[in-house]
């Protein structure tokens, strides 16, 4: 009995797409520690106490992507996609540090809040018009986002006057680079946050609300929902999330780099979104699997630093990895193994049916 419970979880567990995106991140990390067995070694900073280690690095990196990739799920849900998250980045970015340094080098916390709420408040609008593009006039996702992607970094050059701008405050500051007990804050806020998305999304009707436009507007509409308004409310909270990850990422080094901050991880959040099983046509989500998907991300990109890739063959070692992952999560490519594992007698038995055939 117990050992048909046990497979019957061991059968669920690997048609969870998320899974295969933990056993990647377990495979990379063992590959590290295959090089140096330091590798998860975890140590406390002397000067304050803080755990450091690589495994601190890879969460402190992963929480933008996580944030980006979650605003991405609910988008891509609704059968769209967003690829101004990472131009909303630097925009965030540019407003925080722009405030900041306009209040001098003030250490107030209002003024870290302030900084924060003025930035999320324009990444808002800005996810509003990708919102009102693609729900109200009709334009497709992919073209309302891409005017804003390549329309972000000039806003945000508009708004440093073309610098990288530089600002000091300790507690913005400590967002993204304090602990609580030993784990990074930032890291704790994005776990916190895509809890709370959760909550919202699965426990009341706003999910299945959102899947089902995804899945076939005109049926949803018949049914009573009302398309454009869940439209707009997915991009708006995109554009807030990819504000989070904008601070998140000056905050580590108090300066916007308007070329550099949130520079093409538009194209990590959605690849975050297909290993957690989200399907890109629409409908299916999971921000579970989206979590997961940022984690291996965030490792796959250490890794490829640890082990010394050149650069020029970063993207093809990130690819050959994405794609056996993808592999493994196809139930097309396990049910051919399957089929062939079955077919193949082994042993005697393929001698005596061998005999049999030749008779």
């Amino acid at each position: 009995m117990t050992s048909a419970a046990g497979t019957s979880l061991w059968r669920d567990l690997i048609h969870k797409p998320f899974f295969w995106g933990i056993v990647a991140i377990l495979a990379l990390l063992a590959l590290n520690v295959i090089k140096d067995p330091t590798y998860l070694a975890l140590s406390i900073n002397p000067n304050n106490g803080n755990l450091v280690g690589n495994v601190i690095d890879i969460l402190r990196q992963a929480a933008p992507v996580m944030m980006i990739a979650v605003g991405m799920s609910l988008v891509i849900a609704t059968g769209g996609i967003d690829l101004s998250v990472g131009s909303l980045m630097a925009v965030s970015g540019a407003v925080s540090m722009e405030f900041l340094r306009a209040a001098g080098e003030s250490e107030s916390v209002g003024v870290a809040f302030a900084a924060v709420g003025l930035a999320l408040l324009v990444t808002a609008i800005l996810g509003a018009v990708n919102g009102v593009l693609v729900a109200y006039v009709g334009l497709q996702p992919f073209i309302a986002t891409l005017v804003l992607m390549l329309a972000g970094r000039g806003i945000a050059k508009v708004i440093t006057g073309g610098q990288n701008t530089s600002a000091t405050n300790a507690p913005f500051r400590w967002i993204a680079n304090g602990y609580v007990i030993g784990i990074p804050v930032v890291f704790i806020l994005a776990v916190l946050l895509v809890i709370a998305v959760g909550l919202v999304v699965r426990r009341s009707a706003l999910g299945l609300m959102i899947e089902a436009i995804g899945i076939n507007p005109k049926a949803s509409r018949m049914a009573g929902i009302k398309p454009a308004g869940l439209l707009l409310t997915a991009y708006v909270l995109s554009g807030i999330l990819a504000g989070i990850a904008g601070i998140m990422s000056v905050g580590s080094v108090m300066t916007v780099d308007i070329s550099r901050t949130g520079y093409q991880l538009e194209l990590d959040a959605i690849l975050a979104v297909v290993i957690g099983g989200a399907s890109l046509a629409g409908g299916k989500f999971s921000l579970s699997g989206a979590f997961v998907g940022a984690l291996l991300i965030a490792t796959l990109d250490k890794t490829v630093l640890y082990l010394g890739v050149s650069s020029s063959a970063t993207p093809a070692f990130k690819a050959i990895v994405i794609v056996l992952l993808c592999l493994l999560q196809s139930e097309r490519v396990r049910s051919w193994f399957r089929t062939r594992r079955k077919a193949r007698p082994a042993g005697p038995v393929a001698e005596t049916i061998k005999e049999e055939v030749t008779a």
